[in-house]
């Protein structure tokens, strides 16, 4: 067997490994995220998540809370809704939590969400998908520190901050041989303890705070896509008048 073979060989192998291992832990695939971007109703309840569940420990230090009032909140909504610390309109929307008390807890600083929906993008899909899926796959877990697991990152030190609006769930398996081998793939879920929501109240909140976060990582990206559709129109308006005038002007040569 030549060389090139025996890397090629390598590969497949590696690669049917990391296959099967991934079948084995039973991880999910990312569900689609639901497109919100343009959505203004549900951007502000994405808002009202987010600062409800998720600024306690979390920042979003390059958004200043006064730039919501490009989804449709007024100065006074914000005041009166989402700024539930001494912090001012013109401020960065910081995390309350001390940041060395969040290690303590955790063992890690809870990270900046500012542009967390661009930078978890994956072979799995975008980063709003590995969002929407990991929100929604938390499990009670009494082996973990925090009491939670999580399908999509397991051994996560966040708990589930949003078990009261979910309730209480546990991953149901189902034995399958692959390759001669038994794996445990993901059968569905098993409600404990009901939440304050329906199933599908929670995973339209969900996509609600999923499409804020999109938001939040590129405010203007509405008005850049906007602007985009009018320069290729101009663009295209742009090259017809031009070939036409180059038929005019070539017309007498030969």
């Amino acid at each position: 067997m030549g060389f090139t073979k025996k890397i090629i060989l390598g590969l497949m192998m590696t690669l049917g490994l990391a296959l099967s291992a991934q079948a084995n832990v039973g991880g999910p695939a990312w569900d689609k995220a639901p497109n919100k971007i343009n959505d203004m109703a549900a951007l502000q309840n994405g808002a009202k998540l987010f600062v409800n569940y998720c600024l306690n420990c979390h920042s979003a230090a390059f958004m200043r809370y006064n730039r919501l009032q490009d989804i449709g909140l007024t100065e006074a909504q914000i005041k009166d809704n989402l700024l539930v610390t001494n912090a001012k309109i013109g401020d960065t929307m910081k995390a309350a939590i001390d940041p060395q008390q969040a290690k303590a807890w955790f063992g890690v600083n809870p990270p900046d969400l500012t542009v967390i929906a661009r930078s978890r993008a994956g072979a799995g899909g975008t980063g709003a998908d590995y969002l929407y899926t990991y929100l929604r796959t938390f499990y009670k877990d009494e082996t973990k520190p925090t009491g939670w697991n999580n399908l999509v990152f397991p051994n996560a030190a966040m708990p589930h901050v949003l078990w009261e609006l979910q309730g209480v769930r546990r991953p149901v398996y189902e034995e399958t041989t692959e390759h001669g081998a038994v794996v445990h793939v993901l059968k569905g879920w098993e409600q404990i303890k009901p939440g304050s929501m329906t199933p599908l109240q929670f995973d339209q909140s969900m996509g609600d705070l999923v499409g804020f976060l999109q938001w939040m990582g590129e405010p203007v990206q509405n008005t850049r896509v906007r602007i985009g559709v009018w320069v290729l129109l101009f663009l295209a308006m742009f090259t017809f008048f031009a070939w036409r005038l180059n038929a005019a002007y070539w017309k007498d040569i030969k």
